[in-house]
């Protein structure tokens, strides 16, 4: 990926972090499976549905390092014979999909229903504070 210049410029000290989850987000962005859906939820939260129709419960995975929400998905072939398909429209194949997250978000819990796995996002509103920074003098 290519370095944005906005980054580049000498008014914003200490922004790296805040390129490197730009390229992150980029990153995931590029993935296409499962399909998802982002909604707002009346309480200032977000929930996060993906489609994963035939997975059951102990072949998902939720987890949260670094800010970085990542929903894994394992199907297993253990047992299972191949079928014969005359066409095969659902995907049976695992898959890693993963979300940003900003400061203070956090995965409130995860509900599997009819084929769609909700996560749900709350954001907490943080404590706005106002200091005063003292100026000396010299000497």
């Amino acid at each position: 990926m290519n370095r944005s210049i906005v980054f580049d410029s000498p008014f914003l000290l200490g922004f790296e972090h805040t390129r490197a989850l730009i390229e992150r987000a980029a990153k995931a962005a590029a993935e296409s499976y499962p399909p998802y859906n982002v909604e707002a939820r009346g309480d200032g939260g977000l929930r996060i549905t993906l489609a994963v129709a035939g997975f059951a419960p102990d072949q998902l995975q939720v987890s949260v390092e670094d800010r970085q929400l990542t929903v894994t998905g394992k199907r297993d072939a253990g047992g299972r014979t191949e079928e014969a398909y005359l066409h095969r429209g659902i995907a049976a194949r695992g898959f890693i999909r993963s979300f940003v997250l900003a400061d203070g978000m956090e995965v409130e819990g995860a509900l599997l229903e009819h084929g769609l796995l909700h996560i749900d996002l709350v954001r907490p509103e943080p404590e706005r504070q106002v200091r005063q920074i003292p100026i000396k003098t010299a000497g």
